[in-house]
């Protein structure tokens, strides 16, 4: 699911963007959630500010419009579902506001920048449920619309019924078994998942250096560890591996104190949904992985 909000600075008093975003956010409700938010608003390399097209002041306006925005939804959403499993399954079947953890990270999107991530914690782990962030200003020239400003935001509802209904695997949503499909007949109730017999996972990890600034090796565009970004090597995983592909987890990272370069590696959990899947396969894949990591991203593998 995906939208957007826009303002416009030839419809807005004196051109005042910032002023007419703040008052708009005075109108929206607050709630009553802690969101962990440790990071400024913009970054020169990690979070860059559009500078030649937006000021601070306007960015800071609008990210804390986009923020409260989602946060309510999340807010609404999650509220409303704990009610409804509450009252099918008993108080304790779905986890009510009080005890939802929510944060915010930096993340990179092509269409947006300063972006972020908005994670919940599940199973113990960090979830990203949705990506967002201030619409690049070339969407708005190259549309016609020069004078506007905005944000924009994509939410994965698979990811959000996951949380809802407990379920530890996408893939799941795709599969035609009877013994999933079956646990959800019922379109007003909340059910926890119950778990049923998998097939074996074949873990496989690939570990590599990132390229410094300085470093000609490689062929990547997004090889250094200013460009970097994890959701490219999940990206790739995911194109090689397709639904072969359950997990993928950074396991350990590592600077080296000579010569600053990072080393990063990622567990690949390969498990089918319907059979074994054999060791041989899974070689396979995963040495078509370590290569588009090379291809792609001009990584040094170790």
């Amino acid at each position: 699911m995906e939208g957007a909000r826009m303002w416009d600075r030839s419809k807005v008093p004196g051109g005042d963007i910032a002023k007419a975003v703040w008052a708009d956010l005075t109108e929206m409700p607050k709630h009553e959630l802690e969101v962990g938010d440790p990071n400024p608003t913009c970054h020169p390399e990690r979070n860059p500010l559009q500078a030649e097209h937006h000021s601070m002041d306007e960015v800071e306006a609008v990210a804390a419009h986009l923020k409260r925005s989602l946060e309510n939804v999340v807010v609404e959403l999650f509220s409303k579902a704990g009610a409804a499993a509450a009252l099918a399954n008993g108080p304790n079947a779905l986890h009510q506001e009080d005890t939802l953890k929510v944060r915010w990270v930096e993340a990179y999107f092509p269409f947006t920048s300063p972006s972020w991530e908005l994670e919940v914690f599940w199973q113990g782990d960090w979830l990203e449920i949705l990506g967002c962030g201030v619409t690049k200003q070339d969407l708005y020239i190259n549309a016609g619309i020069p004078n506007h400003i905005g944000w924009a935001f994509g939410l994965g509802l698979e990811r959000v019924a996951m949380l809802l209904f407990s379920i530890p695997d996408i893939r799941l949503f795709w599969s035609r078994d009877e013994r999933f499909l079956s646990q959800f007949t019922s379109i007003k109730n909340i059910n926890r998942y119950k778990s049923f017999s998998r097939h074996p996972a074949c873990y496989k990890d690939v570990a590599f250096w990132l390229r410094s600034s300085s470093s000609s090796a490689g062929g990547g565009l997004r090889s250094n560890a200013q460009d970097f970004h994890e959701n490219d090597v999940m990206e790739i995983v995911r194109e090689v591996g397709g639904d072969l592909v359950e997990d993928v987890r950074l396991v350990d990272e590592f600077q080296h104190p000579g010569s600053g370069r990072k080393s990063l590696c990622y567990r690949i959990n390969y498990r089918s949904l319907e059979r074994t899947l054999l060791n041989e396969e899974a070689n396979e894949m995963h040495e078509h992985v370590r290569g588009q990591l090379v291809k792609k991203l001009g990584v040094e593998l170790r």
